[in-house]
Parts: C-alpha cells; sequence; structure tokens
C-alpha cells in the first residue's frame, strides 16, 4: 500500500520515555520547577507536529500481567538496580494532573497505545515514543529522539514482531535464540509473508518448541484489545 497523508491523526503518547528523557536532562534535586517546565514546553512541541488535531498519553502504573507469564527468567529482572531519575515522580504526577496522562495498572502503558491504536483507522493515530518495540503497532510513529516520522503497515507490524521473538529483548530480559541478532534473524524472514509462513520459520527455528515461543511472544506482545493474550496462528479462531 502506498503510505497515507499525516493528517487528523491522534498523537499517543509513551510517557514513561518521556519522564526518563526530561527526568535525566535535569537531575537536580534543587530544579523541580526547571524540570516540570521542560516537560511542559516538550509536551508542546509533540502536539505541535503537522497533522496532529488530538492527543493521549499513557504511564505504566502498578501491576503487570506479564510478571505471572515469565518462568524463564523474572520479567524485566534485570532493571532491580536501575535509578530513577530526581524528579521522577514530580514528573509523572504533572503529566497526569497537567496533561490528562492515563495511569495504567495491570499492564503496560505500550498496550494501552497498542489498543487505542487498533481502536482508530490505520492511518489516523501517532504513536510517539523511542521505544523500538512498538514498532509492532501500525500506523504512524514519531521517534522524538530523531524527530523521525515514519509508516508501519500491518504486514510490516507483525513481522517486526516475529523478529522479535527470535531476538528476544535483553533490555526486558526476555531470551531469544542464542547466537541470533537482527541481521540472523531478518535473514530467516526475509522470504516469508504471510502470519503462518513468519510463525513457521520461528518454528523451525525453535524446533518447534510451542511452549517456549508462546511464553516469550506472550511477553513481547502489545496488546491490540482489552485482556489480550498471544496465540500462535495456528490456534486462532
Amino acid at each position: 500500500m502506498s503510505t497515507p497523508s499525516m493528517q487528523d491523526v491522534k498523537a499517543l503518547i509513551d510517557g514513561d520515555i518521556l519522564v526518563y528523557k526530561i527526568g535525566f536532562s535535569v537531575d537536580d534535586p534543587e530544579e523541580e520547577k526547571y524540570a516540570i517546565a521542560r516537560m511542559g514546553h516538550f509536551v508542546d512541541e509533540l502536539l505541535s507536529v503537522k497533522g496532529v488535531e488530538s492527543y493521549s498519553g499513557y504511564i505504566t502504573g502498578k501491576g503487570n500481567f506479564r510478571n505471572k507469564i515469565a518462568t524463564e527468567q523474572d520479567y524485566k529482572g534485570n532493571r532491580t538496580n536501575n535509578r530513577k531519575p530526581v524528579h521522577y515522580d514530580t514528573l509523572r504526577e504533572y503529566l497526569v494532573s497537567k496533561w490528562g496522562f492515563e495511569l495504567i495498572e495491570g499492564q503496560e502503558a505500550d498496550d494501552a497505545i497498542g489498543i487505542a491504536v487498533y481502536d482508530l483507522p490505520e492511518d489516523r493515530s501517532c504513536v510517539m515514543s523511542v521505544d523500538k518495540d512498538l514498532n509492532m503497532l501500525r500506523g504512524w510513529h514519531y521517534n522524538f529522539n530523531k524527530k523521525d516520522l515514519y509508516y508501519v503497515t500491518e504486514q510490516e507490524a507483525i513481522r517486526n514482531f516475529y523478529l522479535q521473538i527470535l531476538t528476544g529483548d535483553r533490555v526486558d530480559n526476555i531470551p531469544g535464540l542464542v547466537g541470533i541478532g537482527p541481521v540472523k534473524a531478518n535473514k530467516i524472514l526475509e522470504d516469508c509473508v504471510t502470519e503462518d509462513e513468519l510463525f513457521n520459520a520461528v518454528s523451525k527455528k525453535y524446533k518447534h518448541d510451542t511452549d517456549k515461543i508462546t511464553e516469550r511472544a506472550r511477553l513481547l506482545w502489545i496488546r491490540r484489545q482489552e485482556n489480550e493474550l498471544w496465540e500462535p496462528p495456528l490456534y486462532l479462531q
């Protein structure tokens, strides 16, 4: 399909990323007001991107269904010592109270973004983040670090998801296949067109261990509807 024009879209903003981005850029305990002002200015900039007509923002709150799914390794278990910005709580509260960002519980902000994307027509959403995981969602994307606006088709989105099943996600402590990085993963899937073909190619590399594929895929999958759990395509009704 040809790329549609970017007009009358709803920006779907990743508040988790914003809090860390702005928070670490103003990490002095004495500069809380400056951190808040800088956040406000940055959100204004995002909403001024040409074609944006409305927005919703999301921040991850308490609880995550993935914690119960992970049996191989603790989900995000490698983040225990990660330091948060000094103004972490203040910036989160500011986004909620001033800009109406929604605090998401039981799942992640990414899932709320995914659900919102698929509640809208294909060319009427724009995911604003720098998180590559969100490239498994179709529609417009805006990487605000690079100021890069690009479009992901549904076919590209599902392929990006299967690439991650092969490579895993070190940031979230989700294993992939040993020795397979992005280059090898792309090579494995290069001739696949349909989701069945993608799944079969991945399954072959996993030696048809469907249980392992399913656990890792459910951890990686960004929801497209409420309470969704990913299932292998062969089992979809």
